[in-house]
């Protein structure tokens, strides 16, 4: 499915949930190749994901939406290429779960 919406060269691609039923190897194998891909060819994408880590990995901006509404809008301004463990997406990641779960937030 991704190569058939690749083909075409677009500038948006639109990817709802595209890794959830993957195993874990897999799923960072496939986040990795659509990083390189989009770095190469330079479209715009919209990730749609539940997982906060995959978020946080592939994100340039993360928007949590919440009933309809931004809830959270964060920029991951962690460089690229970025390594699984950087202490600074774990605290971003951390901070996205304490809104999602309703804990207070250090400021």
């Amino acid at each position: 499915a991704l190569a058939r919406a690749l083909v075409s060269g677009p500038g948006l691609l639109a990817l709802d949930e595209p890794l959830g039923a993957l195993d874990a190897l897999t799923r960072i194998g496939m986040q990795d190749l659509i990083e390189r891909i989009w770095r190469a060819d330079g479209f715009t994408a919209l990730l749609v994901t539940h997982d906060v880590g995959e978020a946080v990995a592939m994100a340039d901006r993360i928007l949590v939406v919440d009933s309809g509404r931004i809830a959270l809008d964060l920029r991951v301004d962690v460089p690229r290429p970025r390594r699984r463990g950087d202490p600074d997406l774990a605290r971003l990641e951390g901070r996205i779960l304490e809104h999602l779960l309703g804990a207070p937030q250090a400021a």
